[in-house]
């Protein structure tokens, strides 16, 4: 019930909309002030060519009724000239200057929309390819924001959020919003500039006119506003869903072996299909709504566009509107009725990118429980002496505690080991000593410093780790090795592979230490990869050691030689170590007995066989089979 509980609440997160979100992001601009300055500006240019162009036609076509007018009168017999020309208020002059010059005229005003058209296309061209590179370095802040985020966000962070849905805002949330900052936003400042400009053109060429149109943009606004509202929560449930699909999709490939050997392709391809399903059905609840929306607009653009050619045909007919005045006011209601016509795609746009704002900052805003104090120190150099005080933790805060009034002393140069049953708290101490979590209760201390004083990079440099889970990187065996240590040359990188057991069957590849690991080392077995892991550990030189089950994956022979060589490297060095087999824990120098999260007893092999009911049942159910199989070992080893 509690893991269903923490599974809900890492798929429920974000499901609240917010525009909020949406306004933070599209402040990250500032951040790409000079292109956002090229691309706005050039749109800004490209519009005013595009609005030049109604009253360019509309001298066109003056010129050729003008011109086919004073034609037709000066052809005329020479008194009705006279009398026509008067009719039309002008002179036979100014006739015989508009047959003469209306051909030029006409022709200019063909260039000039030809260069208007030019300078509108080059414009056009500037402003789409900076708001793209534009939109491009904004997804490339906020794809580096999450990923850093996600780097040094605490381990119970991890604990209540799904791969998928880190994986989905770091991608597809990020390209929602880049979208929208490439096409919608700019598609919302060319309607705004086109709306204002238009309408203040329109009350100065034909108020009347203006007037018919004005009712159907507040109409419009409202159906906007209503659309946009009710589209945002159903886009945050698309990308959820799209989340949870993609979490069935890694976790399937992460476990493919395992599936693959329990003959369960059938049932993964039935998850699977569940959550395409329900993702289908959410894309097509989307989907009708917006297949309503831009009909909708449509029918309220053609229904203002009915009403205005009614009125404008009153006009023409009362002969208060010519055929030219009548084009340009038409053209320039179209430069009104376009943005419209766009609203559809920019709510579409909008929603998407405010419910993918709103899922990218509750990353960036998330809290991580393990943070360093703003008056933290550099850890110095330790010499390794460890110290729980009553140590009590609950994951989450809250619960039954993992572990409760946990003390002991780890000396400098100590070994200890822990031994428990599954789930007593044996993993849980030692991810509490490099502050994988911080401690509900008590304190932690190195050296003398309490953990939560000290940086985390100067804790984590100095602390060598094998988890018992080995994580390998794609790259090369030299490099996975190395990864603690970028600087470390080849020879100091075969040493602590030959420290770990791993050079001998390093040197069998054909490109040793330059050999591809594959995704998460697919190409070494599980004892290869432990050597590994463990020399990578080693390269570090540390002063404390934390090995969990880091032998659990080899064979006796090879643990034998990996625990020879760890028993010379923990020389001086403070090291906790959990196994399942008993040659870890002979020769530790304090053992300790954990039971449902309590130290019930702590001391040596021998103290504890007498003196430890809970360690004597360990050692004679679970280790003193492998204590006599390793000491077969060691003495074949010794023999060879």
């Amino acid at each position: 019930m509690q893991a269903q509980a923490t599974q809900q609440r890492g798929r429920g997160q974000g499901a609240k909309p917010s525009n909020g979100g949406l306004g933070r992001a599209i402040r990250y601009l500032g951040k790409q002030r000079r292109i956002a300055f090229f691309a706005y500006g050039a749109l800004l240019v490209a519009t005013l060519a595009q609005l030049a162009v109604p009253q360019l036609t509309q001298n066109m076509i003056e010129a050729i009724t003008n011109g086919t007018t004073a034609n037709q009168i000066l052809n005329l017999p020479g008194l009705a000239q006279g009398t026509a020309a008067a009719i039309i208020g002008k002179t036979l002059d100014e006739l015989r200057n508009t047959q003469a010059n209306a051909e030029s005229w006409l022709i200019g005003a063909a260039l000039l929309i030809v260069i208007f058209a030019v300078v509108r296309g080059i414009f056009s061209f500037v402003q789409a390819y900076m708001a793209e590179t534009m939109s491009q370095g904004l997804a490339f802040d906020f794809r580096n924001e999450i990923f850093s985020k996600i780097q040094r966000l605490s381990f119970s962070y991890y604990d209540r959020t799904q791969t998928g849905q880190l994986m989905i805002r770091a991608t597809s949330d990020v390209e929602n919003l880049r979208l929208f900052i490439a096409q919608g936003l700019i598609m919302t400042a060319q309607a705004f500039i086109l709306l204002v400009a238009t309408l203040i053109i329109l009350f100065l060429t034909n108020w009347q006119l203006t007037l018919v149109v004005l009712p159907i943009l507040p109409l419009v606004l409202v159906i906007f506003m209503i659309f946009g509202a009710v589209a945002q929560p159903l886009f945050i449930s698309v990308q959820t869903k799209l989340s949870a699909l993609n979490t069935v999709l890694q976790e399937n490939l992460a476990g493919i072996k395992v599936v693959k050997a329990f003959a369960k392709e059938s049932h993964e391809q039935k998850r699977f299909d569940a959550g395409a399903d329900e993702l289908y059905a959410q894309s097509l609840v989307v989907s009708r709504t917006f297949a309503f929306l831009f009909p909708l607009i449509f029918l309220i653009i053609q229904v203002g566009q009915s009403v205005l050619l009614y009125f404008s045909g009153q006009q023409i007919l009362n002969g208060t509107l010519d055929l030219g005045g009548y084009q340009k006011f038409s053209l320039y209601v179209i430069y009104i009725f376009f943005p419209l016509g766009q609203l559809g795609f920019i709510i579409s746009l909008m929603a998407q990118a405010s419910a993918s704002a709103t899922r990218i900052f509750e990353i960036l805003d998330a809290k991580s429980d393990v943070t360093n104090k703003p008056d933290a120190i550099e850890l110095p150099q330790i010499s390794g002496h460890v110290e729980f005080k009553d140590v009590t933790f609950r994951y989450f805060a809250s619960g039954d505690p993992v572990l409760q009034n946990v003390s002991f002393e780890a000396q400098p140069g100590q070994t200890i080991a822990l031994l428990g049953a599954t789930g007593s708290g044996k993993t849980t101490i030692i991810n509490l000593i490099p502050r994988f979590y911080d401690a509900t209760e008590g304190s932690i201390l190195i050296d003398g410093h309490d953990l939560r004083d000290v940086s985390l990079d100067s804790l984590r440099s100095q602390i060598g780790i094998v988890l018992q889970e080995t994580n390998l990187f794609s790259g090369t065996i030299r490099d996975n090795i190395a990864f603690g240590r970028s600087d470390a040359t080849l020879e100091e990188v075969i040493a602590a592979a030959k420290a770990a057991a791993a050079h001998d069957f390093i040197e069998t590849f054909t490109n040793g230490y330059d050999t591809d690991v594959g995704e998460r080392g697919t190409t070494l077995s599980g004892g290869q990869k432990q050597r590994i892991a463990i020399a990578r550990a080693l390269l570090l030189n540390p002063r404390l050691l934390i090995l969990d089950d880091s032998t659990s994956s080899v064979d006796l022979m090879t643990e034998y030689r990996i625990q020879k060589a760890l028993d010379n490297l923990m020389q001086g060095r403070t090291s906790f170590v959990i196994a399942q087999r008993i040659t870890t824990v002979l020769k530790a120098d304090q053992i300790l007995v954990l039971d449902k999260g309590q130290v019930v007893a702590s001391g040596k092999h021998e103290e504890l066989m007498e003196q430890s009911a809970i360690y004597a049942e360990i050692y004679n159910s679970q280790l003193v089979g492998d204590a006599e199989v390793d000491e077969a070992a060691v003495e074949t080893q010794e023999a060879q």
